[in-house]
Protein backbone atom coordinates (compact mmCIF):
# COMPACT_ATOMS: atom_id res chain seq x y z
CA UNK A 1 0.00 0.00 0.00
CA UNK A 2 1.33 3.67 -0.87
CA UNK A 3 -0.11 6.94 -0.63
CA UNK A 4 1.58 10.44 -0.77
CA UNK A 5 2.09 13.28 1.75
CA UNK A 6 -0.80 16.25 0.29
CA UNK A 7 0.87 18.98 2.91
CA UNK A 8 2.77 19.50 6.35
CA UNK A 9 2.27 21.65 9.04
CA UNK A 10 3.11 22.62 12.70
CA UNK A 11 2.73 24.91 15.39
CA UNK A 12 4.96 25.65 18.40
CA UNK A 13 1.77 26.81 20.19
CA UNK A 14 -1.31 24.42 21.59
CA UNK A 15 -3.59 25.73 18.85
CA UNK A 16 -6.03 23.96 17.21
CA UNK A 17 -5.10 24.08 13.97
CA UNK A 18 -1.33 24.17 12.26
CA UNK A 19 0.31 26.26 10.20
CA UNK A 20 1.70 25.10 6.66
CA UNK A 21 4.74 24.93 5.67
CA UNK A 22 6.79 23.47 2.43
CA UNK A 23 8.38 20.54 5.26
CA UNK A 24 8.53 19.64 8.43
CA UNK A 25 11.60 17.40 10.36
CA UNK A 26 10.54 14.48 11.99
CA UNK A 27 13.01 13.77 15.34
CA UNK A 28 13.69 10.07 16.48
CA UNK A 29 11.79 9.65 19.66
CA UNK A 30 10.55 13.41 19.97
CA UNK A 31 8.42 14.35 16.99
CA UNK A 32 7.85 17.36 14.47
CA UNK A 33 11.01 19.55 15.36
CA UNK A 34 9.45 22.76 16.49
CA UNK A 35 5.63 21.27 17.26
CA UNK A 36 3.70 21.98 20.38
CA UNK A 37 3.13 18.17 20.98
CA UNK A 38 7.02 16.93 20.12
CA UNK A 39 8.61 15.36 23.45
CA UNK A 40 9.70 11.98 24.80
CA UNK A 41 6.47 12.50 26.99
CA UNK A 42 3.06 13.20 26.67
CA UNK A 43 2.54 16.82 25.62
CA UNK A 44 -1.47 16.99 25.10
CA UNK A 45 -2.59 19.25 27.15
CA UNK A 46 -5.28 17.14 28.83
CA UNK A 47 -3.27 14.26 29.34
CA UNK A 48 -0.19 15.68 30.80
CA UNK A 49 -2.63 17.25 33.34
CA UNK A 50 -3.18 13.44 34.16
CA UNK A 51 0.14 11.25 33.67
CA UNK A 52 2.76 13.72 32.59
CA UNK A 53 5.74 10.98 32.86
CA UNK A 54 3.87 9.45 30.24
CA UNK A 55 5.43 7.62 26.85
CA UNK A 56 4.07 10.51 24.06
CA UNK A 57 2.19 8.35 21.41
CA UNK A 58 0.96 11.40 19.67
CA UNK A 59 4.32 12.93 18.14
CA UNK A 60 3.14 13.15 14.61
CA UNK A 61 -0.76 13.17 13.46
CA UNK A 62 -1.92 12.09 10.13
CA UNK A 63 -5.31 12.60 8.79
CA UNK A 64 -6.39 11.31 5.54
CA UNK A 65 -7.31 14.25 2.64
CA UNK A 66 -10.68 11.74 1.32
CA UNK A 67 -12.09 12.72 5.31
CA UNK A 68 -11.99 16.42 3.89
CA UNK A 69 -13.88 15.80 1.27
CA UNK A 70 -15.87 13.90 2.98
CA UNK A 71 -16.93 17.19 5.40
CA UNK A 72 -17.25 18.90 2.68
CA UNK A 73 -20.39 16.75 1.59
CA UNK A 74 -21.82 16.83 4.62
CA UNK A 75 -21.61 21.49 4.72
CA UNK A 76 -17.67 22.03 6.23
CA UNK A 77 -14.76 22.79 4.53
CA UNK A 78 -11.47 22.03 5.71
CA UNK A 79 -7.95 22.19 4.53
CA UNK A 80 -4.86 20.58 5.65
CA UNK A 81 -4.01 21.80 9.06
CA UNK A 82 -7.28 22.98 10.16
CA UNK A 83 -7.95 19.60 12.24
CA UNK A 84 -4.38 19.68 14.27
CA UNK A 85 -2.54 17.35 11.98
CA UNK A 86 0.98 17.26 11.13
CA UNK A 87 0.53 15.14 7.82
CA UNK A 88 -2.33 15.22 5.78
CA UNK A 89 -2.04 12.13 3.22
CA UNK A 90 -3.85 10.58 0.38
CA UNK A 91 -4.54 7.19 -1.06
CA UNK A 92 -3.48 4.98 1.76
CA UNK A 93 -6.25 3.40 4.08
CA UNK A 94 -4.94 4.96 7.40
CA UNK A 95 -8.04 3.63 9.51
CA UNK A 96 -7.46 0.29 7.86
CA UNK A 97 -3.45 0.04 9.47
CA UNK A 98 -2.47 -2.10 12.55
CA UNK A 99 -0.91 -0.64 15.50
CA UNK A 100 2.52 -0.97 15.19
CA UNK A 101 2.78 -0.45 11.60
CA UNK A 102 5.49 1.60 10.69
CA UNK A 103 5.55 3.79 7.55
CA UNK A 104 8.07 5.29 5.80
CA UNK A 105 7.69 9.01 4.71
CA UNK A 106 9.67 10.67 2.38
CA UNK A 107 12.85 8.67 1.52
CA UNK A 108 14.30 8.70 5.46
CA UNK A 109 11.53 9.27 7.96
CA UNK A 110 10.03 5.97 9.40
CA UNK A 111 6.85 6.36 11.94
CA UNK A 112 5.12 3.77 13.73
CA UNK A 113 1.40 3.97 14.31
CA UNK A 114 -0.15 3.82 17.64
CA UNK A 115 -3.50 4.33 17.53
CA UNK A 116 -6.32 6.38 16.88
CA UNK A 117 -6.51 10.28 17.15
CA UNK A 118 -10.44 10.59 19.32
CA UNK A 119 -11.72 14.10 17.90
CA UNK A 120 -12.84 16.52 20.19
CA UNK A 121 -15.55 19.29 21.17
CA UNK A 122 -12.90 21.63 19.44
CA UNK A 123 -13.29 20.49 16.31
CA UNK A 124 -16.74 22.17 16.31
CA UNK A 125 -15.79 25.29 17.75
CA UNK A 126 -13.02 25.77 15.12
CA UNK A 127 -14.92 23.97 12.08
CA UNK A 128 -18.91 24.58 12.78
CA UNK A 129 -21.29 22.84 14.69
CA UNK A 130 -21.94 19.30 13.83
CA UNK A 131 -17.93 18.78 11.87
CA UNK A 132 -17.30 17.10 15.45
CA UNK A 133 -20.60 14.30 14.79
CA UNK A 134 -19.32 14.32 10.94
CA UNK A 135 -16.02 13.19 11.74
CA UNK A 136 -17.63 9.80 13.48
CA UNK A 137 -19.41 6.98 12.04
CA UNK A 138 -20.86 3.34 12.80
CA UNK A 139 -19.32 -0.05 11.47
CA UNK A 140 -21.45 -2.51 10.35
CA UNK A 141 -21.53 -4.28 13.61
CA UNK A 142 -22.84 -0.92 15.19
CA UNK A 143 -19.35 0.00 16.92
CA UNK A 144 -18.07 3.42 16.75
CA UNK A 145 -15.31 4.66 13.86
CA UNK A 146 -13.37 7.60 14.48
CA UNK A 147 -12.31 9.28 10.97
CA UNK A 148 -10.17 11.81 12.84
CA UNK A 149 -6.71 10.63 11.63
CA UNK A 150 -3.61 8.39 13.44
CA UNK A 151 -1.14 9.04 15.52
CA UNK A 152 2.26 7.68 15.51
CA UNK A 153 5.68 8.22 17.13
CA UNK A 154 9.07 8.68 15.16
CA UNK A 155 11.29 5.83 15.15
CA UNK A 156 13.48 7.49 12.42
CA UNK A 157 13.77 11.13 11.53
CA UNK A 158 13.92 13.19 8.42
CA UNK A 159 12.54 15.99 6.36
CA UNK A 160 9.33 15.43 5.07
CA UNK A 161 7.63 17.16 2.37
CA UNK A 162 4.25 17.40 0.24
CA UNK A 163 4.48 15.77 -2.50
CA UNK A 164 6.27 12.98 -1.06
CA UNK A 165 5.30 9.45 -0.93
CA UNK A 166 4.24 7.22 1.79
CA UNK A 167 5.19 3.05 1.96
CA UNK A 168 3.77 0.95 4.75
CA UNK A 169 7.07 -0.81 5.19
CA UNK A 170 5.89 -3.22 7.72
CA UNK A 171 3.01 -4.84 9.84
CA UNK A 172 2.59 -6.75 12.68
CA UNK A 173 1.91 -10.41 11.91
CA UNK A 174 -1.27 -10.18 13.78
CA UNK A 175 -3.56 -7.04 13.05
CA UNK A 176 -4.22 -4.94 15.81
CA UNK A 177 -6.78 -2.89 16.14
CA UNK A 178 -6.49 0.95 16.37
CA UNK A 179 -7.54 2.35 19.92
CA UNK A 180 -7.69 6.11 21.15
CA UNK A 181 -4.75 7.36 22.38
Amino acid sequence: MAGQIVAVALDGEHRFAKRMGDSIRLLAGFGVDGDAHAGPTVQHLSHKAKAPEKPNLRQVHLIHAELFEELMAKGFEVAPGQLGENVTTRGIDLLGLSRGTRLLLGSDAVIEVTGLRNPCAQIDDNIGPGAMAATLGRAADGSLVRKAGVMAIVIAGGTVRAGAAIVVLSSPREQRALEPV
